[in-house]
């Protein structure tokens, strides 16, 4: 039998968004943080950030991966891989403090 990690990470990642007010991510593995002004989800295709007003998550299914999120969306992006960004992180602190 699969676990649930296995089971959420063969499931495809797709968001739709309606009107900048209702928001339906596929493919979540888990919702690190969240308030009213940011979420902060890790997907199937890495870590989504989602910033806006008044948000809040309406419906959060684990067993297939889905949420949805209503409120003011003003922007959303995917944070770079780790090692991507630990290498970058050190060489823009690199050429702060020479």
């Amino acid at each position: 039998m699969e676990t649930r990690e296995a089971i959420i990470g063969s499931y495809n990642h797709s968001i739709t968004l309606t009107e900048r007010k209702n928001l339906l991510i596929t493919g979540v593995k888990k919702i690190e943080n969240f308030d009213n002004e940011e979420f902060l989800l890790e997907t199937t295709m890495g870590y989504l950030v989602i910033k806006g007003e008044g948000l809040e998550l309406i419906k959060l299914d684990t067993v297939s991966g889905n949420v949805s999120i209503k409120g003011l969306v003003t922007a959303f992006s995917y944070m770079a891989d780790e090692k991507k960004k630990n290498k970058e992180t050190t060489s823009v602190f690199n050429r702060l403090f020479k």
